[in-house]
């Protein structure tokens, strides 16, 4: 609780500012997530530079240009990223015991990027939009409890593993759980924002809902493979940065195509 209310308060923070100061605060977290990524496979030696780069690139897309920027820049990201791993110790070319690392280099400096930079350039995007601030408070707010009763609920109820090879204490009794605390928690905020309908309220709702666990998931995957508990200790019992973002993430693009789908009625 003194990391997650603190956190919480920082994102509104963050949110209620907006602009520039919304979009360099996702830089820095996104910076944070990558590190954590590119540092899980460190073996790997990804080209980090390029991922640097690049995340910031896709956030300032999103922030002073439109959705096709975005696109552009993501295009960009494969011959940026191909010319700083050629140019980084063990390039392509190198091959160690069989393994081809420049391929795999360049595999995971790209994962970064769109994985990390993608989700959080769609944020902005998000924050952008009419009423943007409030429904980023609802998405993130959404998907908090709704990781928070899942959590609580696979503890009470939990019988049926999820994703065992995955994520073994993940249950589908806590999967439910979240599901309905997450569009819950969505439509409870929208009683006290009068342009948010209750239909499309639950709409929003339900894309965090499905969302969020996936990003969930996604993550926990890529630590397993890792072999990693968590991605860092930013957020202490929390874990790394990506620990605790990895649904929002997910959440995050998920609201942003359905709030702009809704605006478009």
């Amino acid at each position: 609780m003194l990391v997650a209310i603190p956190l919480l308060g920082f994102v509104i923070a963050i949110d209620v500012l907006g602009g520039d100061v919304f979009a360099g605060a996702l830089v820095l977290l996104g910076w944070a997530c990558l590190y954590e990524l590119y540092q899980l496979y460190d073996d790997v030696n990804p080209a980090r530079v390029a991922g640097f780069i690049a995340l910031a690139g896709l956030i300032a897309a999103a922030q002073f240009g439109t959705r096709d920027q975005l696109l552009l820049v993501a295009v960009a990201a494969i011959p940026l990223t191909f010319l700083l791993t050629i140019v980084t110790p063990r390039a392509a070319t190198v091959t160690d015991g069989g393994t081809r690392t420049g391929t795999f280099a360049l595999a995971l400096t790209l994962l970064g990027i769109w994985w990390i930079g993608l989700a959080l350039g769609h944020a902005v995007l998000l924050r952008r939009l009419p009423h943007g601030g409030g429904i980023v408070i609802d998405v993130v707010v959404g998907t908090f409890i709704g990781d928070s009763a899942a959590y609580l609920g696979g503890r009470a109820f939990g019988r049926h593993p999820l994703a065992p090879a995955i994520s073994p204490k993940k249950t589908v009794e806590g999967l439910i759980a979240g599901i309905g605390a997450a569009v819950g928690s969505v439509w409870v905020a929208s009683l006290f924002q009068p342009w948010l309908h209750t239909g499309d309220a639950l709409a929003l709702g339900a894309g965090v809902a499905l969302a969020a666990p996936l990003g969930d998931l996604f993550e926990s995957f890529i630590k397993r493979d890792a072999g990693a508990k968590d991605t860092g200790r930013l957020f202490g019992a929390h874990g790394g940065a990506l620990d605790r973002l990895d649904a929002v993430m997910f959440a995050a693009v998920a609201g942003y195509y359905i709030w702009h789908a809704i605006l478009l009625k």
